[in-house]
């Protein structure tokens, strides 16, 4: 696990988050447009007004040699590092590959993963269908909601067998589609809720530059992420891999079941 030191900020959503970390739990705003999962979840993509990259995710063609934002290199990403985030790999225990990252901010996290796409259409519009029905068949709920980074799902699902919570556990999904890859971020705890408490883990997958390499891949293939062997100044390795915590979604894509490896 990794610790970013203080010294970076992390900046709050520019699309208009707080600064601050709003720990308490905030609703959907008034005028967020939200559909039901069954409803039309192509809108995005014939309405055409799917998400601009302006602002980030990256690729790597499109961030400046001279770029001083501070990155952790992890192979296929490129992660932002803000004071005060703590960061962990997931590993898939059995084969030891890490399949993605996970960022932790005051308590609420989101887990980062990217995908390898077609070359001409991204997959985002059929990924949104895959979770709303593995979510409608775990027995949970699903909206459809215009988010900062265009439509993404709300979800809630039953606790795993054995979990202490009784209530559903809201899930927040988003996926951005880039030239030939995928990135997809899966928001827990308050974050999940959307809205300005979400805003500085927004920042986080904002800031994400997505190394999709030449090689041929399968759409839908994890792109290649790898243990850093350079941690970068002000960045703390603390620990090693902990006690394996499985990924509670079980959501496509794609149908793994990562183990957290700690690094803080």
């Amino acid at each position: 696990m990794f610790r970013r030191r203080k010294g970076d900020p992390l900046e709050a959503d520019p699309d208009g988050a707080d600064e601050s970390i709003d720990t308490d739990e905030s609703e959907l705003s008034e005028d967020a447009d939200v559909a039901s999962a069954g409803g039309d979840v192509d809108g995005d993509r014939a309405s055409g007004t799917a998400y601009d990259r302006t602002d980030g995710p990256f690729d790597v063609s499109e961030v400046a040699e001279d770029d001083e934002v501070p990155r952790l290199d992890i192979g296929g990403l490129r992660v932002p590092l803000y004071d005060g985030m703590e960061l962990r790999l997931d590993v898939d225990e059995p084969s030891g590959t890490v399949t993605s990252v996970t960022v932790v901010v005051a308590g609420s996290a989101v887990q980062i993963t990217a995908f390898a796409a077609p070359r001409v259409e991204g997959i985002w519009d059929d990924v949104r269908k895959e979770i709303a029905a593995g979510v409608s068949t775990a027995g949970g709920t699903v909206d459809e909601v215009s988010g900062p980074f265009g439509l993404e799902l709300h979800a809630a699902v039953p606790p795993e067998a054995g979990a202490r919570s009784r209530g559903l556990t809201p899930l927040r999904f988003i996926g951005v589609d880039g030239p030939r890859w995928f990135l997809r971020a899966l928001y827990t705890d308050v974050a999940a809720r959307g809205g300005p408490t979400a805003g500085p883990l927004d920042a986080v997958v904002r800031g994400c530059v997505v190394v999709r390499g030449s090689d041929p891949m399968a759409p839908g293939d994890a792109l290649t992420l790898v243990v850093p062997s350079d941690v970068p100044q002000g960045l703390e390795r603390t620990g090693g891999p902990t006690e394996a915590t499985p990924d509670r979604t079980k959501l496509p894509p794609p149908r793994r079941g990562p183990e957290i490896t700690e690094i803080h």
